[in-house]
Formats: C-alpha cells, structure tokens, sequence
C-alpha cells in the first residue's frame, strides 16, 4: 500500500522538524519545501495534503496559498497553515487567501492527527 504524501514548508527548525516527524510516525511520507515554489513542488510531487508555516521570512506563504487555490492541478488539495498564536493578521489573511485550517503553531504536533482528518474531511 502507498503512503500518503504530505508537503511540508517550513523555514524555522522547530516545529519543522518536529512536524516531519510526526507526520512519518503518522504513516506519511513526507516532501520538505526548500527554495521551489510551493506550486511547482504540488504539482510536481501530488500530495495528499499540503502543511505551511505562515511565519517564513523568505517566501510569501499566503501568496503560495492563493497561488495554489488560483491553479486547476492544485486548487483540491486541502492546506493547513499553521503560525504563532499572535500572529492574528498573519492567519486571517491566510484564510482569505483559501488556507483550509489555520491553527496555532503550539498546536500543530500535539494536535495534527485530529487537523489532518478535519482537513481531509470531504464535505
């Protein structure tokens, strides 16, 4: 049986790394986002689901968000974005953009089983 995937960006090391892992141990494989755009990776790579940290400093992640909602090969694939508590404007212009949850960064490992089914959930 093929697992499935999930594509992950993030830039800071934790919750990162801690967010690969727990996806592994989840039964996901796992595709880490370097410097490709997040749209060329989803088409390249067809992920089951799609993980971004909202806080990166060197790409605009609510623009990849909308990016991935504006194109047909991608717009499907559920995406939970995830950022610090505070971030309020951060994670309301992720939702605008067509984020599909938006949870708080403390949140993310405890929680991301019960994240992954809601995001998957069809309606």
């Amino acid at each position: 049986m093929t697992q499935p995937l999930a594509l992950v960006f993030y830039e800071k090391l934790l919750p990162g790394t801690q967010l690969v892992n727990r996806l592994q141990d989840l039964g996901y494989r796992v595709v880490s986002v370097g410097g490709e755009s997040l749209v060329v990776c989803a088409v390249r790579d067809k992920p089951l689901v799609v993980l971004a940290d909202l806080a990166a400093r060197r790409t605009n992640v609510v623009e990849a968000i909308s990016q991935l909602r504006q194109n047909p090969e991608t717009n499907h694939l559920p995406v939970i974005a995830f950022a610090e508590e505070k971030d309020t404007a951060l994670q309301s212009a992720a939702r605008d953009a067509g984020a599909t949850l938006v949870v708080a960064e403390t949140a993310i490992i405890t929680h991301l089983e019960q994240f992954l089914e809601q995001a998957l959930r069809l309606d």
